[in-house]
């Protein structure tokens, strides 16, 4: 008899327990995905518009002549992983992605460790933008703007730039 036999049984019971405590068997697990440029398009999040937007390319080269000829994604609010905002619908594992949108330089491109500038277009919010997921590691402040000014735009700092993951109110 292999030795091994008795581990493997017990780590099969296991699994079959854990999956049965959840309520979710492999057999009827599901998952669906899609994309988004705003966490405020995910259905489980509420807000109303994104304030926050972080721009695929450069401060110098997002707005031209006053128009954005980049790649952008706006978030409202606490942003724990720019990867995307998963939760389970019945026994469906529903994911979407953040992306960044427009059909200019960058489009379809994860928002996650890609974005180079951010635009605070909020008149109250303050925010700061982090190295990690879940608020970690190196962090950039962004002031709200002023009433009556335009939205404040700033490069991301070198330990930023393509590097980013989470945001949260400052």
């Amino acid at each position: 008899m292999n030795a091994r036999a008795p581990i493997r049984a017990a780590l099969t019971t296991l699994t079959a327990a854990a999956a049965l405590t959840t309520g979710v068997t492999p057999a009827t697990a599901h998952t669906a995905s899609g994309t988004v440029s705003s966490n405020c398009d995910v259905p489980w999040i509420t807000c109303s518009e994104g304030d926050l937007w972080l721009f695929y390319n450069s401060k110098s080269l997002a707005i031209q002549n006053g128009s954005i000829v980049s790649a952008y994604a706006t978030f409202y609010g606490n942003v724990h992983d720019y990867y995307g905002s998963s939760q389970y619908q019945g026994s469906t594992l529903v994911t979407y992605r953040y992306v960044f949108d427009s059909a200019t330089n960058g489009h379809g491109q994860y928002v996650k460790n890609n974005a180079a500038s951010v635009w605070n277009c909020s008149g109250q919010d303050n925010y700061r933008v982090y190295y990690n997921s879940g608020y970690g590691g190196t962090s950039q402040f962004f002031r709200h703007r002023d009433p009556y000014e335009d939205c404040v735009h700033t490069d991301l700092i070198s330990a930023l730039k393509n590097e980013n993951a989470s945001q949260h109110f400052a």
